[in-house]
């Protein structure tokens, strides 16, 4: 038989990771709801043209088609559909569907798999999965919301057992109103130039903004230095007006970034800092905007991210402002997962394991097996009736802590990692809290 070449881009885990996995997802969704945000799910695909409004990811749209469509009057209709890359335009279109339906500010929160063509590497994927939430607001949306939302990501990040994820924030109008104000017209362009500061340095930068966007080496510089302010409290304004260029938006976007930063902190000790450098994404947001990254694990580049839209979705009479964050669950997974930062304490669900004496006893190993079922505790029956070594040995290689015998004295259950073996009851004996599901655990910790 041929060897199976494995697809890239498309992430599989093997049980043990897919328990992290899991563990992930489950923390994810519950601290999400412990911050009053109700689960949703949309469709996997949208029609081609909406997909198409978000302009550059167009390149990066797999298109849906039926093999059999050929002759199909219904298959051009067909053929505009596309799978989504983000979870953003699937919400822009589920508000406006939903509008009648939905109470606004809407609290929302997905966790589901979206698909982008692009060319798989460390931590990008074909297929992955997202996690959302958003706030969306009906004409309005008010600015305590942009110090919210990135608090929801920091306490449901911070209680993975993963390496700490720093929030980075910045603001939409600062930006604006500082280029403007230095002359610098085509202020779209300098944010792409200005996102690829950290790949290809300042004298790049300063050659790209010359040949793009017509900035002199004085405008350049003065775009480098903003870059270059970051803080953890309110003080860094004072560093922003003494470039000596403001303007009306810079003010109110440095006193929404101040705001930001400071009611964060007081509400989450450390967990927002200001850093001037953000630009991704700065085109599409109308005021705050986030970036993180995985302490140590920097050159993964952000694990989290989003913003503020003024204008998310919009039916031509109202319009729906949201603000909102992205996790990169799968960027992070493969990160961790592949390093062996995080490991199951076992690789299975199961806690126990019936050894079956010989299979004219199978019977009752399965009803000892349903006893501890009915009260919670993962159990399977043995494969087989070799020999309890051997039984014993199966249980070990999965990291199934105990295995319960039927023997002359009565029902027993073994503890294979201390050794220790005592009589017990199948419908009273409880394991430790810590072992009745898997752990997530860091080796280096």
């Amino acid at each position: 038989m041929a060897k199976i070449a494995p697809l890239s881009g498309f992430p599989e885990w093997l049980p043990a990771g897919r328990i992290v996995e899991q563990e992930v997802l489950d923390t994810l969704r519950s601290t999400f709801e412990l911050h009053g945000f109700s689960g949703i799910e949309t469709r996997a695909v949208e029609p081609v043209s909406q997909l198409l409004s978000k302009g550059e990811t167009s390149k990066e749209i797999y298109l849906l088609n039926r093999l059999q469509a050929a002759g199909d009057e219904k298959s051009d209709r067909d053929a505009q559909l596309g799978l989504h890359f983000d979870l953003t335009v699937p919400l822009s279109r589920y508000v406006l569907e939903h509008a009648g339906h939905l109470d606004f500010p809407f609290r929302r929160y997905q966790i589901q798999k979206v698909w982008r063509g692009e060319r798989p590497q460390d931590g990008r994927f074909r297929e992955f999965v997202q996690a959302d939430v958003d706030v969306v607001g009906q004409d309005t949306l008010a600015f305590h919301h942009e110090i919210e939302l990135p608090l929801v990501m920091v306490d449901a990040l911070s209680k993975l057992p993963i390496p700490r994820v720093i929030i980075k924030a910045s603001n939409r109008k600062l930006a604006q109103g500082f280029y403007e104000a230095i002359g610098i017209e085509d202020v779209e362009e300098t944010l792409r130039i200005l996102d690829k500061l950290d790949k290809v340095g300042p004298d790049v930068v300063i050659d790209l903004l010359a040949e793009r966007v017509g900035a002199s080496e004085a405008q350049a510089k003065l775009a480098l230095k903003l870059a270059d302010i970051r803080g953890t409290n309110g003080g860094f304004a004072d560093e922003v007006l003494a470039l000596g260029h403001t303007s009306a938006l810079l003010e109110a976007g440095l006193e929404e970034l101040v705001n930001l930063v400071d009611g964060a902190n007081e509400l989450m000790p450390g967990a927002i800092e200001a850093d001037l450098k953000i630009a991704r994404g700065l085109d599409y947001y109308t005021g705050s905007v986030y970036e993180s990254v995985l302490v140590g694990h920097e050159d993964l580049g952000s694990v989290c991210s989003g913003g503020r839209y003024d204008s998310l979705a919009s039916d031509g009479k109202r319009v729906f402002p949201g603000v909102g964050l992205s996790i990169g669950v799968s960027r992070i997974l493969a990160r961790v997962i592949g390093r062996d930062v995080v490991v199951p304490s076992r690789k299975v669900p199961t806690a126990v394991l019936i050894a079956v004496n010989d299979e004219s006893e199978r019977r009752h190993a399965e009803k000892t097996a349903m006893a501890l079922r009915s009260r919670g505790i993962s159990t399977e029956v043995s494969p087989n009736s070799a020999k309890f070594g051997k039984q014993i040995k199966y249980a070990d290689k999965r990291g199934i802590p105990f295995v319960w015998f039927t023997t002359d004295d009565g029902e027993q259950v073994k503890d294979i990692r201390s050794g220790e073996q005592v009589s017990a009851d199948p419908h009273a004996w409880m394991p430790a809290v810590e072992d009745l599901q898997p752990r997530l655990l860091n080796p280096e910790n």
